[in-house]
């Protein structure tokens, strides 16, 4: 911890913001975190959570209980002010940074000399300089204040672990704010904290989750060739990497969430007739979620044909990847949909999920005995060798054994 830093404010309580809130609280800092949801607000103050993430309720329910972390629907002055508010989309996928720049208002009141303002959403380049705008706009002597860029690196279900391994970008509007961010970050990532300026940050950031995206969009194209030649894309990945310079990524359904299937959108959106790899990957990952919709709807059809009746098709996991809730941009949740929109008779398993308004959820057991067709399309612990057991239709678009 660092003694001149008492206070922190956090604007966004979701998959990013609740951890770090929580992670801070713990190592000692008061945190006052802020939300636009009451109920997440009211859920924390319980000492309770609202996403599923290991350990994170442990985190949470200490620092409710020691007094040093506590939600609200408003922000307050505070020495460190972390922006963790979504990025997604305009229309045309064009990036929407509309929550970072209200949550640089919303703080701007409380901004004062020598304080710190770090940006962590998902951003275009230049973000970090318009937070700067924006609070300059709004009244902060911008030359006392600290600013700077600092991407998140953590993989969903291990987030309180990468939180602090995980080695970290910060970059600052000016070398000032870079170095006094490093120092700060130096308090609790035990992994290297790099330092380098905002729009390289911001840059290093989508180019990150651009690289993972073209890499699986090869995989993904590969499961589409392997089907139609008859070949198992499994054990040809499998095989193919026992070659010492091959790494061939698993295939799936399409990719999800908010920052695989978002972020190349990004480098897109602002270098247009450059980007053409990249826009090139990002389509091949989303054109994989329609071949899987037409795949089980053609197998849907042949059931029918066969058998004088619809069958009943059981979509196995709608997170955007395995033993997690998050529903952003999941292309399994996509995939349902479109079932359920094209009359098809769908239930669904979603082991982290209760609730959903427009789907049918059951579980495992009742899927299996219901189903006629069985759909893996997420990869959950809990799935793990269903398949040796079902008698049942099968497709699996993630090699779920």
């Amino acid at each position: 911890m660092n003694k001149e830093i008492e206070k922190i404010c956090i604007v966004g309580l979701g998959y990013i913001g609740l951890p770090t809130a929580a992670l801070l609280a713990n190592n000692g800092y008061k945190v006052h975190g802020v939300d636009v949801k009451e109920n997440v607000v009211n859920t924390i103050n319980k000492g309770e959570i609202h996403i599923v993430e290991p350990d994170l309720d442990k985190y949470v329910k200490t620092a409710v209980n020691n007094g040093n972390l506590k939600a609200s629907l408003q922000a307050q002055e505070a020495e460190v002010f972390i922006i963790a508010v979504p990025t997604p989309f305009h229309a045309g996928f064009k990036p929407n940074i509309d929550y970072v720049l209200d949550a640089a208002k919303k703080i701007a009141p409380f901004v004062k000399e020598g304080n710190i303002v770090i940006l962590e959403s998902t951003s275009p380049v230049g973000t970090t300089e318009k937070v700067a705008e924006v609070l300059s706009n709004n009244g902060v002597n911008i030359n006392n204040v600290y600013v700077a860029y600092c991407p998140e690196r953590v993989l969903p279900g291990k987030i309180m672990k990468e939180l602090v391994e995980n080695d970290r970008i910060v970059g600052g509007i000016n070398t000032q704010s870079t170095n006094t961010v490093v120092s700060f970050y130096k308090t609790f990532v035990k992994g290297e904290v790099l330092a380098t300026n905002a729009r390289t940050a911001e840059m290093c950031k989508l180019t990150e989750n651009s690289y993972r995206d073209v890499n699986i969009a090869f995989a993904n194209e590969l499961s589409m060739i392997c089907d139609r030649a008859g070949i198992n894309v499994w054990e040809l990945i499998e095989l193919a990497n026992h070659h010492p310079r091959v790494k061939i990524l698993q295939p799936g359904a399409g990719v999800g969430g908010h920052c695989i299937a978002v972020d190349p959108w990004f480098i897109v959106s602002d270098f247009p007739t450059d980007a053409k790899l990249i826009k090139a990957g990002r389509e091949v990952n989303d054109f994989k979620t329609e071949w899987v919709v037409e795949k089980i709807k053609n197998t849907a059809l042949q059931f029918e044909l066969s058998n004088k009746r619809k069958p009943v098709i059981a979509c196995m996991g709608l997170a955007f990847k395995p033993d997690i809730d998050d529903l952003r941009e999941s292309p399994a949740l996509e995939i349902a949909r479109n079932l359920h929109n094209s009359q098809l008779n769908i239930i669904c398993v979603e082991p982290n999920v209760h609730q959903l308004k427009d789907l049918t959820l059951v579980t495992t057991k009742d899927a299996i005995e219901q189903a006629d067709i069985i759909c893996f399309l997420v990869k959950h612990s809990s799935f793990k060798g269903l398949k040796n057991n079902i008698n049942k239709i099968e497709l699996d678009f993630c090699d779920v054994n």
